[in-house]
């Protein structure tokens, strides 16, 4: 959440509407502590384009976007066990951006079988690693939440024709996924079916007649980041074509090698180029890090990710429309139905962030100080010079 007072500083200086400054997510491995001290250093914001209307009906619609409508049967019954908020959070957004899309899968079988050595055949051609394998159960890691969804229905079916019902669960981990089976088999009963969160909502499909698929096969979703360095001219004419070169080659290399991506029509020494991700979380913490690495060398680049080059592009281009007071480096992203960007704000305004956030004492003697200086010129008439107590104050704020 962000507080009152820093929520009317960023929507004043940028007309737009602030979710969260830094993040909230606690982090436990090396790299998750890096990234949460970028977040919380930079005080990088997440701003909501527009509102995204979280309900049943849309992660179902999501859900068949995502795992593939040929991926799933024509009768089955979606419930609803835990409702999502209709909103947002943003240290699940940060989870996902970190961790990546890297899912476990739990199945269940009423008693042992053959089978189970069936679905570990099945789980290793796609891709799969089983984990830890009984003769009723096991618990495998799927290179994504949609392929551990998609995967659990194909041996669904393979159980319904042998008359076998098999219970399924997807979780961050394998012991959440487990967690969620006992949870479905509580709310839901012990039928066929397999149980997921989507933006924190927990939901299941249930099958209760034999289907037989079309060989299940992962969705070719694209996953495209456009990025453009902000006002290059000024920035070559301030540092220099070499320094340009430098940073753009920098943000190539970063992303060709920690982020898998692939670039498309890059050329040396411009402004902007267009990647190709296997995952969006991967395409999100590409933008985040071309932000972050730009900034660092006194520049701001629009970026977008989409489901296409021009989609990409397009929300890069959604930069110049915003009507904020200063041209502002964003990375613009889909989240459900709705559009949300990361912001790296300048220099200036973090160390206002910072002083509204952690230094209100500070804040108040600064504003109380320039009150009673003001004041004291217009009581000996020099109001023409009242601009130097907010000018002492300033510096103040930022040299303390």
């Amino acid at each position: 959440m962000v507080n009152f007072l820093t929520r009317a500083f960023i929507s004043l200086t940028t007309n737009l509407k602030p979710i969260a400054v830094g993040t909230k997510y606690f982090p436990t491995t090396s790299l998750e502590t890096e990234y949460v001290e970028l977040f919380n250093y930079t005080q990088t914001i997440l701003f909501e384009l527009k509102k995204a209307e979280i309900t049943s009906d849309t992660i179902l619609e999501n859900l068949i976007r995502d795992v593939g409508a040929e991926n799933i049967p024509k009768d089955y019954n979606f419930f609803e066990i835990a409702p999502a908020e209709n909103k947002i959070e943003e240290y699940a957004l940060v989870s996902n951006i970190i961790m990546g899309s890297d899912r476990y899968f739990y199945i269940e079988i009423p008693e042992p079988s053959n089978l189970i050595n069936i679905f570990v055949k099945i789980i290793e051609n796609e891709k799969g690693e089983v984990v830890e394998k009984t003769a009723t159960e096991l618990i495998a890691k799927m290179l994504s939440k949609n392929d551990a969804i998609r995967v659990a229905i194909e041996l669904i079916g393979i159980g319904l024709s042998e008359d076998v019902q098999v219970i399924s669960a997807v979780g961050m981990t394998g012991a959440a996924s487990i967690e969620r089976a006992i949870h479905y088999t509580q709310s839901v009963g012990s039928f066929p079916g397999v149980a997921f969160t989507k933006l924190g909502g927990e939901y299941a499909l249930v099958f209760d007649s034999p289907f037989l698929l079309q060989e299940s096969h992962p969705v070719d979703l694209e996953n495209y980041l456009f990025i453009d360095l902000i006002d290059s001219t000024k920035f070559i004419d301030k540092h220099g074509r070499n320094h340009l070169v430098e940073l753009m080659t920098g943000i190539k290399n970063f992303i060709e090698s920690e982020c898998d991506g692939e670039l498309e029509g890059y050329r040396e020494g411009g402004d902007d180029f267009i990647a190709r991700f296997p995952s969006k979380d991967l395409a999100i913490r590409a933008g985040l890090d071309a932000a972050w690495f730009a900034l660092d060398n006194g520049a701001k680049i629009r970026a977008g990710i989409g489901r296409s080059r021009r989609e990409a592009g397009e929300r890069a281009q959604l930069v110049d429309d915003l009507k904020s007071t200063a041209p502002l480096s964003l990375v613009i992203f889909e989240l459900a139905n709705g559009l949300y960007a990361y912001n790296i704000p300048s220099e200036f305004s973090r160390t206002l962030i910072n002083l509204i956030e952690n230094e209100k004492a500070k804040l108040i003697g600064v504003f109380a100080f320039v009150f009673i200086f003001v004041y004291l010129m217009s009581i000996l008439g020099l109001g023409m010079y009242s601009f130097v107590g907010v000018i002492i104050a300033l510096v103040y704020a930022f040299v303390a």
